[in-house]
């Protein structure tokens, strides 16, 4: 192991490490109150500073290079498997143990004789979300958060819509993680989770999968409110927040929400937003450890200036690099843009108005975009323009530079001619031979004939350069990342017939983009 974590910390020039001796010990049993045994492994020396890791999708394998990483440079790390996962007792309820068994976790950690009377906690994704769980713990010290929010329900239920791709996808991969020979089926199984995303209805899918109902995905689909209540863990941490994320990645707008939510408390919280998404590829999750450690150290090994002067740090894509800031987001201008007819972008609102059919038998396809399991990178979106059931509005060559950096927000004025319909908004990026990468999007469900719609779209940062070009998509779907609208008012797991929409896009309505003061 020490062969590979220094060939890591040489490539990405992590911090020095104090040893390449670590000491690990394997199926830690922790008690519950409830009598179940979580088990864990420990990394390090006995007295070191303790980070606390809580994962549901196993202990081994190439996930233990990173905490052999943290225990070089002077922590301990416990890393255990949560609630009936990788020998742990009980059963597997995604979010729902993981504040109790947490705080029993915490009580257990403390009493051990191996521990020096320091707590970090760190993790990404499902990891960080057990870490917001148990933030107003007052043992812990520090916590290192990567792609993750204190509430999921947001996300799994975009602008009012669902989710699919990402729920029915997460839903089976963790039904199957434990099964024999997974990791050599998981390919199939992508390939038929795509076949599966356009079936109705949405409420068999999980049986079609697995051979059984997930339990987990059919109460999801019921969204029920005092599920959802029970596990937003959205409190003030007890200690120092060092948050990362990506523009690309699924729960930005979640995570950029917590963030605001300690600003409000007077906490000031780190934040960095990378050029990345859920599935980031080596190089960024080492960017990540790389600024966990220098967090850790600043924090438990009282190292400060370990820590960057500007607690914002954020890549501007486009090719505007890395900036430092005061806080997020910066200041900026709100400029207005309206669809104009021929597909154009005006400075003025117009009178007119554009029409298109949705068909959810065909609906509108996701391409590109922050999703769980894709890249999630910026794509070619020509294919999805050429549709005729996406509206394309384009503004003129721009005569120098010009930096988007905030929330983009849409302000429709629409028509439908059913009460149950999506709108979906997309920003992209046209360069000068016409290829149109997008950079970001937003959706909204509405159930009333509604013809006044504010999409907040996600928060990004990107350069557009002199020369490209502004578009705006308007469509009614991007199935399968969020779930085709059948257009018939039918419950969300049943529903199994659907409607055509006739659609009006009125050119009174606009956009307004976050000009970089």
């Amino acid at each position: 192991m020490s062969l590979i974590t220094r060939l890591l910390a040489w490539r990405y020039r992590l911090p020095r490490a104090r040893t390449y001796k670590v000491f690990a010990d394997r199926g830690v049993k922790v008690p519950m109150p409830d009598g179940a045994v979580l088990l864990a492994d420990r990394y390090g020396e006995p007295g070191a500073p303790v980070i606390l890791v809580r994962t549901p999708y196993g202990r081994s394998g190439a996930f233990s290079v990173i905490p052999t990483l943290f225990a070089e440079r002077g922590f301990q790390v416990l890393v255990q498997s949560t609630r009936g996962t990788s020998g742990s007792d009980g059963r597997f309820e995604p979010f729902v143990h993981e504040r109790s068994d947490g705080l029993a976790t915490i009580d257990w950690l403390v009493k051990q004789p191996w521990y020096g009377g320091k707590l970090a906690t760190w993790g990404a994704s499902y990891l960080g979300f057990t870490q917001w769980a148990i933030a107003d713990a007052p043992e812990i010290k520090a916590m290192s958060m990567q792609v993750t929010a204190a509430s999921f329900e947001d996300h799994f239920y975009l602008g009012g819509g669902f989710a699919l791709g990402d729920a029915l996808g997460w839903a089976v991969s963790t039904a199957l993680q434990e099964r024999p020979l997974n990791a050599l089926r998981s390919p199939f199984t992508r390939r038929r989770l795509e076949q599966m995303y356009g079936e109705l209805p949405l409420g068999d899918l999980d049986g079609m999968m697995v051979g059984h109902p997930i339990p987990y995905y059919q109460t999801w689909l019921d969204r029920d409110p005092a599920y959802w209540a029970a596990i937003d863990h959205r409190r003030i941490p007890a200690a120092p927040v060092q948050t990362i994320t990506g523009w690309y990645d699924l729960f930005l707008p979640e995570q950029l929400r917590d963030y605001a939510d300690m600003k409000a408390a007077g906490r000031q919280p780190y934040l960095t937003i990378g050029p990345w998404s859920h599935g980031a590829p080596i190089e960024a999750m080492m960017i990540m450890v790389g600024e966990s450690l220098r967090w850790f150290r600043a924090h438990l090994l009282d190292e400060p200036g370990a820590l960057r002067e500007r607690p914002v740090r954020i890549n501007v894509t486009g090719g505007g690099g890395w900036r430092d800031l005061r806080e997020w987001p910066p200041p900026s201008t709100g400029r207005r843009w309206h669809p104009a007819p021929g597909g154009r972008l005006s400075e003025r609102p117009g009178d007119t108005s554009d029409r298109y059919r949705y068909d959810p038998d065909d609906p509108t396809p996701s391409i590109g975009g922050p999703t769980l399991y894709d890249k999630g990178l910026p794509v070619d979106n020509r294919p999805l323009e050429a549709r005729p059931d996406v509206l394309v509005y384009t503004g003129e060559p721009l005569a120098g530079d010009l930096e988007v950096i905030g929330e983009v927000r849409a302000e429709l004025r629409v028509r439908s001619s059913l009460a149950h319909t999506d709108f979906f908004v997309r920003l992209c990026d046209v360069d000068p031979s016409g290829v149109s990468t997008n950079v970001t999007e937003g959706i909204v469900r509405l159930d009333d004939h509604q013809e006044e719609v504010v999409i907040r779209l996600r928060p990004a940062a990107h350069r557009f350069r002199r020369g490209h070009r502004l578009r705006f998509q308007i469509s009614s779907g991007a199935h399968p990342h969020v779930a085709r609208n059948p257009g018939t008012g039918e419950p969300l797991a049943t529903a199994a017939r659907s409607a055509v929409a006739e659609q009006e896009m009125m050119h009174a309505s606009c956009f307004v983009i976050p000009e970089a003061s």
